[in-house]
């Protein structure tokens, strides 16, 4: 049975003061004024020893990085550079939104989890998404993403405790004292922050507290301007000084709810946003949810990731259980190991849509088992790809027996954000968070500096009683994230997470079997061209992807299609964060080198090179 985590407020004092007058964000040229730290160079690789961390910004990773050298664990750094992502990466993450952390206590020898996933609030009802004008769903885009009925109960603040508490050497006030400090004195703006921006300019300018925080004179920030967000800073530091309940209760649930019921819109803008239903209560009685880890044996390792509301741990699991029957590898081998990757990911894509969601009773220990996985294997051509979509598997395990083929549309975003975490006594924390799309609901709750999620939108639109992902009061909804932990005889091996919506399942899926099996290095691994088959007709791919490995799949049948988004250009799959751990300690720390504009990744004793 599922153990509930009841919100109860940690006391200190606020760390830091803030100025009285700051408060709104401001922007301002990288030569006027106070000036950011300058932070450190963003190297995608380190190698060394005493603990680790890799996110996709360098001044979150710097904070990890000073927490572990100061003593904290991988708990108390985890949270500590997931609350400076809120900050330098609030359109993918921060109090308003929610998320999975996973953990490995080396003391116990014990990998638990914390689901801190948003929920329907109360009072949503089964055609909450369907607009009373027309009598069908709101258009996905701009209606349902920009609004208010989208909006979950946030998760966020509510995991950090639940993290120190389980897991942690430091207070919550101590783990969120570096991201106010960073809130109040800025970070230097860069591409990617300018180029979200301008991607959600529309959206942002549609509500004026939005605007004022993230466009100011009506522009995004230009690169190499500081960005400070004071508001945000307040919110943190109260949330530091009483704890998740200065969030949960009072003022700050007082304006969430009202900015959910009410979204603050132009009334010149012609964006709908539908209201919510979001209240107080939802807020005060949210709760994590503490459950067992997904668990496989993939190559004589444990691969450890979430269960339920998420999909991610069961899909990758079930897609490494498919292919531990063959004998994989590079060279003459690769492009059939290619092939069976991309079949085997379509197989768990059927199963993850036919049979898990936020509901009771998910066959967890059926689909996870290696009779179901062979049993799926048998339909696979080792020679010529499958007509797709392919039907979900029989939970009786029947050799090949399969349901009825159903394909239906995928609407969860890829944004989000991962970040990994290694410390100096072999505890280790992947942790993945998100406000859904790109600037989630593109809803700032006014005065508090943070963006509100969109994240139930990850529920099936069309209310179906047989959909395990059916939207209902209270439950959350489907999720890809994928935070893994793999361990070597009772020892961290890999620690490994991307954001990517769908995509997160099979990037980090291609990432293990590159590292694993294809014989690269965990940089190359990461830094490898994705493709991202989920039970499609034709697999989305990164360019070099199909310019690398097209010709190889080819002779399979294997239809590749340049990948993008619905709301930019970007053709990006995922922006992992890794960890690699050998037997001797040695770590090797891993972020991208490239994609969303490249990542961080840091040690505490780096080698000598």
């Amino acid at each position: 049975m599922t153990a509930r985590l009841t919100v109860r407020a940690v006391t200190g004092l606020a760390a830091g003061a803030l100025a009285a007058s700051a408060l709104v964000a401001t922007t301002t040229p990288a030569d006027a004024g106070p000036r950011p730290s300058r932070p450190p160079v963003a190297s995608p690789t380190a190698y060394g020893s005493g603990g680790a961390v890799a996110s996709v910004d360098a001044e979150a990773s710097k904070v990890g990085l000073e927490v572990l050298r100061r003593g904290g664990n991988a708990a108390d750094a985890a949270v500590a550079t997931a609350s400076a992502l809120g900050v330098t990466e609030p359109y993918s993450a921060g109090i308003g939104g929610g998320g999975y952390f996973v953990y490995y206590d080396a003391k116990r020898k014990k990998v638990s989890t914390i689901d801190g996933r948003e929920t329907a609030p109360a009072g949503i009802t089964r055609d909450a998404f369907i607009d009373p004008s027309t009598g069908k769903p709101y258009r996905f885009t701009p209606e349902l993403v920009s609004s208010g009925v989208a909006v979950g109960v946030p998760g966020t603040p509510a995991t950090w405790e639940a993290a120190l508490r389980d897991h942690g050497r430091w207070s919550l006030r101590q783990a969120l004292a570096p991201s106010i400090k960073l809130a109040e004195r800025g970070f230097m703006v860069d591409r990617t922050f300018r180029s979200q921006t301008l991607d959600n300019k529309d959206r942002f300018a549609a509500f004026p507290d939005t605007a004022r925080l993230f466009l100011p004179g009506g522009d995004a920030p230009q690169v190499g301007s500081t960005f400070r967000n004071p508001e945000l800073a307040r919110t943190l530091s109260l949330i530091a000084a009483k704890g998740p309940r200065a969030f949960y209760t009072g003022s700050v649930a007082r304006d969430v709810a009202r900015t959910v019921q009410a979204p603050p819109k132009d009334p010149a803008s012609d964006l709908p946003a539908p209201p919510g239903s979001l209240t107080e209560r939802d807020l005060a009685t949210y709760r994590v949810d503490r459950q067992a880890p997904t668990h496989a044996r993939y190559r004589g390792l444990d691969v450890y990731g979430m269960a339920p509301s998420s999909s991610g741990g069961i899909a990758v699991g079930e897609a490494l259980n498919i292919l531990e029957g063959y004998r994989l590898g590079g060279g003459a081998r690769l492009g059939s190991s290619l092939h069976l990757f991309l079949e085997a990911s379509a197989r768990a894509f059927a199963d993850r849509a036919a049979y898990v969601g936020d509901v009771p009773d998910v066959p967890v220990r059926t689909l996870l088992s290696q009779r179901f996985a062979d049993s799926r294997a048998c339909s696979i051509d080792p020679t010529q790809a499958s007509q797709r979509p392919v039907a979900a598997g029989a939970l009786d395990g029947d050799p090949c027996t399969t349901r009825a083929a159903e394909e239906k549309p995928d609407t969860e975003n890829i944004s989000t954000t991962h970040l990994s975490v290694v410390d100096r006594w072999g505890n280790a924390a992947s942790y993945t968070l998100t406000i859904e799309q790109t600037g989630g609901s593109a809803i700032t709750v006014p005065g508090r500096g943070f963006l509100l999620n969109n994240e139930l939108t990850d529920f099936t639109a069309v209310y179906d009683p047989k959909d395990p992902n059916r939207i209902e009061p209270g439950k959350r909804p489907r999720s890809s994230m994928s935070p893994t932990i793999v361990l070597d005889r009772g020892r961290v091996k890999y620690v490994v997470g991307s954001p990517g919506g769908a995509t997160i399942i099979t990037t980090v899926l291609q990432v293990l079997l590159n590292r694993i099996d294809l014989g690269m290095t965990l940089p190359q691994a990461v830094a490898a061209p994705r493709a991202s088959q989920r039970n499609a007709a034709v697999t989305p791919a990164e360019p070099a992807f199909i310019e690398q490995y097209g010709g190889l799949l080819a002779p399979f049948g294997q239809q590749l299609t340049p990948s993008g988004d619905a709301f930019t250009s970007q053709a990006e799959i995922g922006a992992v964060a890794a960890i690699e751990q050998d037997r001797r300690g040695r770590l090797t720390a891993v972020a991208e080198p490239q994609r969303r504009g490249g990542g961080t990744a840091l040690v505490v004793r780096p080698d000598r090179r």
